[in-house]
């Protein structure tokens, strides 16, 4: 082969390979480190954000109205009573109602001048919360019962004895919760001038010093009241000592008041309070 034909043949050679590199399937594989395809652009579509709607406040519910209360008990006028000293001169009220009528008036002080002494049965807290008391009334006519409000009381407080006095069988008995502790004689009004019957308490107990005194050892002043109006102290009836005639007890001596002979009764009187509840029956 000529030189010229040689030169051809070698510069056909060569364009022939270039085009089997350039279209032979992987062939930039073998010309160095392969080129990663570009990754497509994010989206620049902003998603949208939720939007939370808080629910409307719900409005508050009117607070219920108060309810009148069930009547509590304060005594039960046999083992617990409870009674309580006035703090303010108030209307006692027939219903426990400001503008219910009124009964009597509350006293600060006995006719002897020592705080006076209310026996209370129940309290009531009415609609407007109010709480009303009651109780009975000292004073004639015997017998009364009314409300007052709890802020005309002081201190509440409590006894245990129990007081009965039967006119018939001219005995006085005296119970501690309940028990029978005391069974004395005892001396009562003459039929001109009846002990009178009913529920009545104690509001004063006086020790006496001076034997010379016929009401001696003790005089305990009562929410009872006799029909003698012009007596000394409004006619209050009282317990007291044998006026130096034990003899006449049992019977009927007196004006009204009860007479224990004296060792019973200086036995008797330093176990009682004043609240003590005092039952006479006929």
């Amino acid at each position: 082969m000529s030189a010229g034909r040689r030169h051809l043949a070698l510069a056909g050679g060569m364009i022939a390979l270039a085009q089997a590199i350039a279209f032979a399937p992987g062939a930039l594989a073998s010309s160095g480190t392969e080129q990663p395809a570009p990754r497509p652009a994010p989206s620049t579509i902003a998603t949208p954000t939720p939007q939370t709607t808080s629910p409307p406040t719900p409005e508050p519910a009117p607070a219920p109205a108060p309810q009148p209360s069930k009547p509590v008990v304060l005594s039960n006028e046999g083992t617990l009573t409870t009674w309580a000293h006035p703090v303010a001169e108030v209307s006692i009220r027939a219903q426990p109602l400001a503008k219910s009528r009124t009964i009597a008036r509350t006293r600060l002080a006995t006719e002897d001048g020592y705080p006076e002494v209310y026996l209370l049965l129940s309290s009531f807290t009415d609609a407007h919360g109010d709480v009303w008391v009651r109780m009975r009334v000292p004073g004639r006519p015997n017998g009364r019962i009314g409300w007052v409000s709890r802020e005309a009381l002081g201190e509440f407080r409590v006894t245990r004895w129990l007081l009965q006095v039967s006119l018939s069988a001219r005995r006085i008995k005296a119970f501690y919760k309940g028990k029978l502790r005391f069974n004395y004689p005892v001396g009562v009004g003459k039929p001109s001038t009846p002990t009178p019957p009913g529920h009545f308490w104690i509001r004063e107990i006086f020790k006496l010093s001076s034997r010379s005194n016929p009401y001696w050892p003790y005089a305990i002043g009562t929410s009872d009241y006799s029909r003698l109006t012009d007596w000394p102290g409004g006619g209050v009836v009282g317990i007291h000592g044998d006026f130096g005639e034990p003899q006449l007890i049992p019977g009927d001596p007196s004006h009204g008041c009860m007479r224990l002979r004296n060792r019973d009764l200086a036995q008797l009187a330093p176990l009682l309070s004043v609240g003590t509840p005092l039952h006479i029956t006929r």
